[in-house]
């Protein structure tokens, strides 16, 4: 599990995923953003490094009630074992026909210091999740038992959600719009960099209130916009 920086976590808790998939797309970074990963309620930014769980196709004689027992269970032991301060991200294989997880777990989840919850797959439990502190983020609800589909096989190995890489370690961001993977190498650049972007942009958006085109404002084409953009910043303090 790679070292978050408080210092980072606090400026990523500041952008938003569109500003840094732009980031990312300026490093030949394309397929990061988590597709069709809806959040169940609205709230800050979730932002931790990524832990993960694998789940492949369920086999009957193998996915029984009777499997739950078994503590070596790759659900089970990756929520028991679960780090404070790290994302949950479940590989259900694009398939939201049974849940990932449900209540019980996601609320021992944010027990233990979860930052959040990302499948691929669908939750059970979905209202009572969507009451939680913690963000989760999920293509729809899925009432029944993940046994139904979905045997569990890893737990912090890489795995894929929503057609995205993701190695344990890598920073997960959300915000009410989606969820984007940042590799952990890059997490520290990329935050610097957000939020001098979202500096610039919130420049921009004022401009835009006040009249101004974007021809030569966004992107800055402009000469006069950089020191349109300078004076900016001296009078809002930014």
């Amino acid at each position: 599990m790679s070292q978050l920086s408080d210092e980072t976590r606090q400026k990523l808790m500041r952008v938003s995923v569109a500003t840094l998939t732009t980031a990312l797309f300026k490093r030949g970074l394309r397929n990061i953003f988590i597709q069709d990963a809806q959040r169940l309620s609205s709230g800050e930014n979730m932002v931790g490094p990524a832990y993960t769980l694998r789940y492949i196709p369920a086999r009957e004689d193998l996915d029984g009630l009777e499997s739950f027992a078994d503590r070596d269970n790759p659900q089970r032991k990756g929520v028991e074992e679960f780090p404070a301060g790290a994302v949950f991200v479940i590989d259900s294989r694009q398939d939201a026909s049974a849940a990932s997880a449900g209540s019980i777990l996601a609320k021992r989840l944010e027990v233990r210091g979860c930052r959040g919850i990302i499948t691929d797959g669908g939750f059970r439990d979905s209202p009572e999740i969507a009451e939680m502190d913690m963000p989760a983020y999920h293509t729809r609800p899925s009432a029944p038992t993940n046994l139904t589909k979905h045997h569990a096989v890893a737990v912090n190995d890489p795995i894929a959600c929503g057609g995205v890489s993701v190695f344990p370690g890598d920073v997960m961001v959300g915000d009410n719009e989606g969820v984007v993977c940042i590799p952990a190498h890059l997490a520290d650049d990329v935050a610097d960099e957000a939020v001098e972007m979202t500096i610039f942009e919130d420049f921009v958006m004022d401009m835009v209130k006040a009249g101004a085109s974007t021809y030569g404002l966004y992107p800055p084409t402009d000469p006069e916009t950089s020191d349109r953009f300078a004076q900016w910043r001296k009078e809002t303090g930014r």
